[in-house]
């Protein structure tokens, strides 16, 4: 039965790579594969239980005779709810950022970027884009400010080519800015809650190599821009009511919810609670002083136009469910066994942690880089060899390569996603136009990283 989860697991990795051709979902799929692993797993339970588990499996039973029921009860309580809390833990992080995101769009404390933005030089714009992106991805979830500056950009590009170019470069700005710091992706948040990185080292190793490979894939990509942007005509984000909040309003607001992100590393640090509790406390002050602000509304109907784009809510949704479903997945095959035995062969065979990080990466170029990330976790997370230790050189680097491999086709990564879904880009278009490009990006990053790492 090893093997019959492990199949259904890779069966379910091609299904959600090839989402482009049978648009189907992946988060869906991801979802069905790994509540089924969990099945079969029960279904064979006794076996699996007795075989990793067994000095805690009797200890549980303390002389009651073993029967199916308490099996399923053990691996309920004792297995399963162990890989549920972290999932559940990354999840409650993910809500809090997007209700903050989406707090502080109702509110115009975004609206700056349509001002910054709207320029005719395409270089100027260009620039101006990846930087803006960059940052706010180190600070939210990076496909959610993907989403929003892919709808910032639409509302100001008319020219259907250029903002394939743009939108392409906003994607990989966004994956690396989120790969940058411990709460801006996915994978690096859930780095964070194994205790594999500190948030302060790791920004650290990761500052210079992200901005190198955002910078080269940005130089790189101007070269081929036309001469001038061609403009959307102006029209005004319609949020209710949009004279409530003045400039210095929104100004704190926007202090408050960045603020308060970059001090969930010092609050965990200081109470040792989980970094989502941070979030949700973030969360709870940025509503507070929104209904203070906007206390004239909440007693009429102009509260209800406030509404971010569907497009942020439903794409950052769908990130999360994708989430639960890869960690469910990746769970059963790492209670099944195989996952140590094959951590055992691979290093063995793959005591070079780079080379280690260089294949997560070039898989996550075609199936998910959080898949990719998980199941290095959990090929390496108990590895005693000093890369591989918590706070060892490998965990920054196989963010890293999976970040920037998942840019290279923009299936690998959800801001891809977002990207084909948003404005349609094709991946033989992407393939000629934007590979090679970030390929050379995520190399040069990658030597920077050497060099970082030697320093530091």
């Amino acid at each position: 039965m090893e093997i019959g989860i492990l199949t259904l697991f890779l069966l379910g990795l091609v299904v959600m790579a090839t989402e482009i051709i049978h648009h189907i979902n992946k988060a869906a799929v991801a979802m069905f594969v790994g509540v089924v692993c969990w099945v079969l797993y029960i279904c064979y339970g006794t076996d699996f239980v007795l075989a990793q588990h067994e000095a805690v499996f009797f200890t549980f039973l303390n002389g009651t005779p073993l029967n199916s029921s308490l099996v399923k009860d053990f691996i309920a309580e004792h297995i399963f709810f162990k890989y549920f809390l972290d999932a559940a833990s990354v999840v409650f992080f993910l809500l809090a950022t997007l209700s903050i995101t989406e707090v502080l769009d109702n509110n115009g404390c975004f609206d700056f970027l349509h001002v910054w933005l709207r320029t005719r030089s395409p270089r100027r714009f260009l620039w101006t884009v990846v930087g803006l992106t960059f940052v706010l991805s180190a600070n939210f979830d990076n496909l959610t400010v993907t989403c929003l500056m892919l709808a910032v950009m639409h509302s100001i590009v008319a020219d259907e080519r250029s903002r394939l170019r743009f939108g392409s470069v906003i994607v990989v700005a966004a994956n690396s800015g989120g790969a940058f710091t411990a709460i801006g992706d996915v994978s690096s948040l859930t780095l964070w809650n194994q205790g594999l990185i500190t948030p302060t080292h790791y920004s650290m190793i990761m500052v210079l190599p992200c901005l190198v490979a955002a910078g080269v894939t940005t130089l790189l990509v101007q070269q081929s821009l036309p001469t001038h942007v061609r403009l959307v005509r102006s029209i005004p984000p319609f949020r209710g009511n949009d004279s409530t909040l003045n400039l210095w309003q929104r100004a704190l607001m926007l202090l408050v919810g960045i603020g308060g992100l970059w001090f969930i590393p010092t609050y965990h640090r200081i109470t040792h609670l989980p970094s989502f509790s941070g979030a949700l406390c973030v969360l709870g002050v940025l509503w507070i002083v929104n209904e203070f602000y906007n206390n004239k509304l909440l007693s009429s109907g102009l509260m209800a136009g406030k509404r971010s784009p569907i497009a942020l809510q439903y794409q950052t949704l769908q990130n999360i469910l994708l989430f639960v479903g890869l960690t469910l997945s990746v769970s059963a095959v790492c209670e099944s066994g195989l996952l140590p035995c094959i951590a055992t062969w691979a290093t063995q065979h793959g005591k070079d942690y780079y080379l280690v990080g260089i294949i997560a990466g070039a898989a996550s170029m075609v199936f998910n880089n959080v898949a990719m990330l998980l199941l290095n976790v959990g090929f390496f997370a108990s590895n005693t060899a000093v890369p591989f230790q918590p706070g060892g050189n490998f965990w920054p680097w196989l963010s890293y390569t999976t970040a920037m491999g998942g840019s290279l086709l923009f299936i690998g990564t959800t801001a891809g996603y977002a990207l084909w879904r948003m404005e349609g880009v094709g991946i033989r278009w992407y393939v000629r136009h934007i590979f090679v490009k970030v390929l050379i990006g995520a190399v040069a990053g990658g030597a920077v990283f050497a060099l970082t790492t030697y320093i530091f």
